[in-house]
This record gives structure tokens, sequence and C-alpha cells, in this order.
């Protein structure tokens, strides 16, 4: 049952105030969407661009119906909330994207456990908890999908080596992809993962890793944006288990010419992103 058009699905999106998260419920917006965001930025922060508000107000202008819910991935009752209004204002749900993601490179000694267990609380937990609580709604819908913004398990040791909690915290969203595409085969319900191949110019890089200096190595969040698009209309019984690479996915779909994403520069001074294999270490 593949299908080329998101119109008339319902998506819940966790952290999709701004960069990739948005920039995926834009793309579902087009074909005519409904999309729920569950994003804890309700008014203007000075380093991050954007409000849950601002974001529905993208969504609808690009064709779609929008529900910004304020919350906290973190908090059970946010999740179970986002999930409940969902389904109260568009009849259910077809799609959850895990994009919700904390960052933090800090090696082992340096890192304390509070901010370790933010980092497990936001991208493992996170994804568990979004996931299993809208199940129920995902088993009613026609063509059931959830898709992770993590990456592939890449065991080399040099990955946990240079920044274990947050290798930790990441493998373990891929691990509860693993785990529910296995689980869930029998119900229809797909699930799988999306990473970039080059570094994507969100927030993150700009307020972390390396400014605008950074983020002009960077692809736009579009690139993402597009191979979400060709992942969730694809048949959830037949398209599931997978650990997807934005441009893989693209030129799966004849999609060759990947410039229109760069943001300035040559295809050869993108930055490659962590844990794909020939990644430089940060």
């Amino acid at each position: 049952m593949t299908e080329s058009t998101l119109a008339g699905k319902t998506i819940l999106v966790s952290g999709g105030s701004r960069g990739i998260g948005l920039a995926i419920a834009v793309r579902a917006a087009q074909d005519g969407a409904n999309v729920a965001l569950l994003a804890k930025t309700a008014e203007p922060h000075p380093k991050l661009e954007g409000t849950v508000f601002t974001a529905a107000a993208e969504i609808e202008a690009a064709g779609g119906r929008a529900l910004p819910v304020v919350g906290d991935i973190r908090v059970d009752g946010d999740v179970e909330v986002a999930v409940a209004k969902t389904v109260e204002a568009f009849g259910g749900i077809d799609v959850v994207v895990n994009n919700a993601s904390a960052i933090n490179l800090s090696p082992t000694s340096e890192m304390t456990m509070k901010r370790y267990d933010l980092l497990q609380d936001v991208n493992t937990r996170g994804t568990f908890a979004l996931s299993r609580a809208a199940l129920p709604f995902l088993e009613k819908a026609g063509n059931p999908h959830i898709l992770t913004l993590s990456p592939p398990l890449n065991l080399h040791p040099r990955w946990a080596g240079a920044h274990l909690a947050y290798t930790l915290s990441k493998y373990g969203m891929s691990l509860c992809t693993l785990g529910l595409a296995d689980e869930l085969t029998d119900r229809g319900i797909a699930a799988n993962s999306l990473w970039p191949r080059t570094t994507i110019a969100t927030a993150a890089i700009r307020n972390l890793l390396g400014g605008e200096a950074a983020a002009s190595r960077a692809r736009s969040p579009r690139i993402m944006a597009d191979a979400a698009h060709l992942i969730l209309t694809r048949d959830s019984r037949e398209c599931t288990g997978n650990f997807f690479v934005d441009d893989e996915v693209l030129t799966a779909a004849g999609v060759t010419d990947l410039s229109g994403y760069r943001l300035t520069g040559r295809e050869e001074d993108l930055d490659p992103d962590f844990f794909l294999p020939g990644s430089p270490l940060p």
C-alpha cells in the first residue's frame, strides 16, 4: 500500500518547534496533513528560533492543520495529554515522529549525572514513551509509521569512546526502532530510523557545534523532510526495521542531484555527521 501523499493523515511530532522536526511537519502539511507538535518552547528564546506556536503557523501556511501542544517529552503526563489532544482534534494518529533530542558531547569525566539523565530522558525514554502512548491509535491507522531520528547501530568503539553518554542515548533511540519493528510486525506498524549523511543546519549546530561557520558546511533540514516523506508514504507492512540515511533514501527514489539542499559552498566541503562509517570524530 505505497502512497504518494500524506493528505488527511495525522502526524504527531515531538520537538517540532524548529529544525528537522519542523521541516518534516511542513513537508507533510504541503500534502494537507494534520500535524500535532509536542514541544517545550512556548515563549521566544534568545538562542532558539521559533516557538511551538510559530511552528503551527508555518504548518497552516503550508496547507496543513496544526495543533500546538506545549509540553515536555520527559513528563509522562505531557506525553499522554499530547496523544489525547491529537486524537480529540483529528480523530486518530497515523504517524509518530520521534524528533525531540538533546545533545551533549562531554566525555565521561566531565559529564554530570544530571546532564546524563537529561540525555537519557529526552532521547531514549522520550522515544519509548511517545511511541508507547500512541500505540493504541496507530493500531487503528491504515498505514501506521513510527519514525525516529536516530543513527544506525555502529558498534565501532570510537563512537562510545568519544562521547559515551550521548552515544548511549542515541543508540537507545535506535534500539527502540529495532525492538518496536519486531514487536509490532504482526500489527502492521512500521518502525524505522532516519539519520543524515551530513550535518544539518539546526540550532544545535549553530549554538553548540561551531556556529554559522559549521552551519555553512551543513545541509538544509529539507533533505531530512523529503527523505522522511518518502519513508512515511511507503507500505508500513513492507518497510520496517530499517536504519535509513537521508541521501540513500532520495537516491533510491531517483533523486541524484542533492545540490539544492546545500546552504553554501561545495558538496565536498560538507561536514559528515556522526556514527556513519568513515565519519570523523568530533
